[in-house]
């Protein structure tokens, strides 16, 4: 049996699954959102354990997050790991063991009121996400991105600090932008493709490929013919429909190279 929350009138309480770099700035941006009380962090590190990270505590590993939940009670948890396949895979864990995922929204972020997060979102100081954007589960918007109108943004997805991403894009599951990029308006990236630092993307990117250079240019492309993860389907699906339905209603020329 779980302890009971010791005080309801007092902040949630929420750990920290991961304390890399990253995890540095989720600490900082939790901090400064006064929401949450900060229990410790969690990392598969050994060496970390029992150390402290900015003044809180490496509690654990992230195997004995139940253990460790009966002795320092907390009821929410943000992952806090850059990698979006590692990221995505404990949220899922976290979720399937009863914690609930939070965000953590730095107060100097601008999101549209009308815009649509998930779950474990971490947003950074000076992001900017604009009017009907919609945000998946885990996704990361780094330092100072901008995210324009009516864009999608998969889950575990990670846009990199000064990254600025046009209206009406979408950026399928996993995708990586990299620092500096920029995507045009209405472009399809596809699922785990990769955009590298300073690109500037004015054609749609296939699913498992990376791009570089101004204009950006295929680099590199996995088989990605092969059967879709059963995570990916459903999201895809809807992906799919919205960059259909945007081509079909948006007059704007792309430029050409």
């Amino acid at each position: 049996m779980h302890m009971p929350k010791p005080n309801e009138n007092r902040n949630s309480r929420c750990i920290i699954l991961g304390c890399g770099g990253h995890g540095r700035v989720v600490l900082d941006i939790l901090r400064t959102m006064h929401t949450y009380d900060i229990v410790g962090f969690l990392d598969s590190d050994t060496s970390l354990h029992h150390r402290r990270i900015d003044g809180v505590e490496v509690l654990g590993h992230p195997d004995e997050m139940m253990a460790i939940r009966e002795e320092h009670w907390f009821d929410c948890a943000v992952v806090a790991i850059g990698n979006n396949g590692v990221r995505r895979g404990f949220a899922d864990h976290l979720q399937a063991s009863g914690i609930e995922l939070v965000n953590a929204i730095h107060p100097s972020a601008n999101i549209a009121q009308n815009a649509s997060l998930g779950k474990n979102i971490v947003v950074a100081a000076g992001a900017l996400v604009c009017a009907h954007c919609q945000i998946g589960d885990s996704v990361i918007l780094n330092t100072g991105c901008i995210v324009d109108h009516e864009s999608l943004v998969g889950t575990a997805t990670h846009i990199c600090p000064g990254a600025r991403i046009a209206g009406r894009v979408t950026l399928e599951s996993g995708a990586f932008v990299g620092i500096g990029a920029t995507v045009i308006q209405s472009i399809h990236v596809g699922y785990e493709a990769v955009i590298g630092a300073g690109a500037v993307v004015i054609e749609d990117v296939p699913p498992m490929s990376t791009v570089a250079g101004v204009p950006a240019r295929l680099t590199h492309t996995a088989n990605a013919t092969s059967q879709k993860n059963s995570w990916l389907i459903s999201e895809l699906d809807r992906a799919e429909q919205i960059a259909r339905t945007t081509r079909q209603t948006d007059p704007t020329p792309k430029p050409v190279s």
